[in-house]
């Protein structure tokens, strides 16, 4: 049994479907079966269920995957470690971002990477968090910007910097005369939130447990995206909050649509970095904190070098 055949077990049991297993492995489908067979051969077992329809993995194939798994991360960290020997800013970083901070990072942060690091290109993948906490516990991706509370087994989190949320009203909306808005006011207008499964949505409810009731969400509409939301508000349909990076700069950019910060103490969310406790770019990690610090994102607070922190 390789490893090549133990990356095809795992591309089989996350497809479900040999000819996409297949070509997420570039390999022709015939080859992958051929594989699968002589592994269940030699183990004596049978892995996965096939049918017409569908490949269903059997529960001893799950165990046998998850332990493949580990297996190739672990034989993975045998370059990463001597790459990391001659030099950890060379070669790509692999980075995860979820939803709410990608689209207002990465232009910002790309170019401030490419001048400390020109030889650390950046794969990026935004994601929900639950998504990218696999892919980093997989080794698909080597750190993940996510905010707190962040919690899983093997995993070091640092937060990065705190971010204050902004309310985001129609231009002509009765508020735009007031300083500051006070959380329980969000629960008195139409609120507009991200779908059931975003962090950003159950932060912005935490903020407002108003805007709940028994039966559920109160006088709400949902969006796919902070920048769908952004429109809906200037169409003058409700107004929505958004974290500070995405809302601060927003009236330059649109005229129908108004900023105001919440009253004090603000609502604020907390970012930060998490990658595996073994992996060995250090080095790469702490570029990736500096460009992010100098990114100079409006509104955000940056933290001090905090200690690391592994999540139990």
């Amino acid at each position: 049994m390789t490893l090549t055949d133990l990356r095809y077990l795992v591309a089989l049991a996350h497809e479900r479907h040999f000819g996409r297993a297949a070509e997420k492995c570039h390999v022709s489908q015939p080859t992958l079966s051929v594989a699968i067979k002589k592994v269940e051969d030699e183990l004596g077992i049978q892995l996965f269920e096939r049918s017409a329809a569908e490949v269903k993995i059997t529960e001893t194939g799950r165990r046998i995957v998850a332990q493949a798994e580990k297996v190739l991360m672990e034989a993975g960290q045998i370059q990463e470690i001597a790459a990391a020997g001659k030099d950890p800013l060379a070669g790509p970083l692999r980075v995860g971002v979820i939803y709410t901070i990608g689209p207002y990072l990465l232009p910002r942060l790309i170019p401030r990477v490419h001048q400390l690091a020109p030889r650390m290109p950046l794969i990026i993948q935004e994601n929900y968090t639950t998504r990218l906490a696999e892919a980093l516990k997989r080794g698909e991706l080597d750190v993940i910007i996510i905010s707190l509370p962040f919690e899983e087994a093997g995993i070091v989190a640092q937060p990065v910097y705190d971010e204050p949320f902004r309310v985001l009203i129609p231009a002509e909306h009765p508020w735009k005369n007031s300083e500051s808005i006070d959380p329980d006011q969000l629960a008195n207008d139409q609120l507009l939130l991200l779908g059931a499964g975003n962090c950003f949505r159950d932060q912005v409810l935490e903020v407002c447990p108003h805007c709940r009731n028994v039966g559920g969400l109160q006088r709400t509409l949902e969006g796919s995206s902070l920048e769908t939301i952004r429109h809906m508000v200037a169409t003058g349909l409700g107004v929505t909050v958004l974290p500070s990076s995405a809302a601060d700069e927003m009236t330059l950019q649109n005229q129908l649509v108004a900023v105001r910060p919440f009253a004090e103490p603000q609502p604020v969310r907390r970012v930060a970095l998490a990658w595996r406790v073994t992996y060995p770019r250090s080095g790469a990690i702490d570029i990736l904190r500096t460009a992010i610090l100098e990114s100079e994102l409006p509104g955000v607070r940056p933290l001090g070098r905090a200690p690391v922190t592994e999540a139990a």
